[in-house]
């Protein structure tokens, strides 16, 4: 029996069963319940955060005639497991990184986010206004998925070490987290590059199976516990200027959907991403600061390391470019790229270096 049939008769069935009792109420019979696996355990800050708020806003706004199911890695599937959940129509819809599935594409990587790439305002601005949405789909139909961006935690950090990155040959042999493309790029400097789920990262670093790793950022790495058992913070990284969310849902039951139900779901998904990024700005500044309180050394990486990643970043992303589709989204994000930072440059950023001119700070 195929799932559309299963469907039909489960709900045949429920309602033969309901005409020899008493009526439900009108709305739990118009309900429609879409079960999402996450990669996130419950309460974590900044990214759980953003799925709880997804639940929380789509029900809202359909009057709960559309609600959520939240699962949390482990309740149906492992974290990085639901890619597969969903496409195979285990699960309806997963909130994750995209960046986590490029071993299905490498084209995913674009829909979190890429080294050297866009800020948070740019990943947006090529989503909505360049394309990016529309190449999210096309990538997504190869997998059966209905692509969604719902988060974005900005500008990411450059990570927890044990000790201090004086060039890029400290990269040679430590044991790093860092996900997608920028952990290739890590693994070009001979790092050791694990991907391991946000859940059990406190236990990898402090037990010694990992040297380093980054996650988002202070608020959501206060959270998490990281300055217990590392010191040295580099708070700027080249791998997630702007890291983006996704709400993907099985293309299935995105095409049953009502057009108000996608509509929820899309504006929902906005409406998640913008605030995503304002909690995690709002609130990175002070646990910042509560970091260096609690002993956590503060740095940059120099001008060196710094092109070091550069050089491997380029070796990375030429690599993939023999994939058609990947060249695609590549070309598309570039071109709207250079277009936001036309302005951005003269605009937002000229602002704020007179700004900290003049007032300081």
């Amino acid at each position: 029996m195929d799932r559309r049939s299963f469907l039909k008769n489960t709900a045949l069935g429920g309602t033969a069963a309901a005409a020899t009792s008493l009526a439900a109420p009108a709305l739990a019979q118009s309900t429609r319940t879409l079960t999402m696996v996450t990669s996130w355990p419950r309460g974590f800050a900044v990214l759980d955060d953003a799925a709880t708020y997804l639940e929380n806003m789509v029900r809202e706004m359909s009057d709960g005639s559309l609600v959520i199911e939240k699962k949390a890695p482990g309740e149906l599937v492992g974290a990085l497991e639901v890619f597969d959940a969903v496409s195979s129509g285990q699960a309806d819809m997963y909130h994750s990184a995209d960046y986590y599935f490029i071993g299905q594409h490498p084209g995913y990587a674009y829909f979190t986010a890429v080294p050297f790439g866009g800020t948070a305002q740019e990943v947006t601005n090529w989503y909505y206004h360049g394309g990016g949405e529309e190449l999210h789909d096309e990538l997504g139909s190869i997998f059966n998925l209905k692509g969604l961006l719902a988060g974005n935690s900005g500008s990411q950090s450059g990570g927890w070490f044990r000790n201090e990155i004086n060039s890029a040959n400290d990269f040679n042999g430590l044991k790093f987290r860092m996900p997608g493309l920028g952990g290739k790029v890590l693994g070009k400097l001979g790092a050791s590059v694990q991907n391991i789920p946000g859940g059990e990262l406190y236990q990898a670093l402090s037990s010694g199976a990992l040297d380093g790793l980054e996650w988002v950022g202070p608020m959501a790495d206060e959270r998490a516990g990281f300055q217990e058992v590392a010191k040295v913070y580099y708070t700027a990284g080249f791998h997630e200027p702007g890291s983006a969310l996704s709400a993907n849902v099985n293309l299935d039951v995105w095409n049953e959907l009502s057009d108000q139900h996608k509509a929820i779901l899309r504006y929902a998904s906005m409406a998640t991403t913008h605030f995503q990024l304002s909690e995690t700005l709002a609130n990175n500044g002070a646990a910042l600061a509560r970091l260096q309180a609690q002993g956590v050394k503060t740095l940059q990486f120099s001008d060196d390391v710094w092109d070091a990643f550069g050089r491997a970043s380029a070796e990375v992303m030429d690599e993939n470019m023999g994939d058609e589709l990947f060249a695609k989204i590549r070309t598309s994000f570039e071109a709207s790229l250079a277009n936001s930072a036309a302005w951005i440059q003269k605009s937002d950023g000229y602002y704020v270096e007179q700004r900290v001119r003049v007032l300081g700070g």
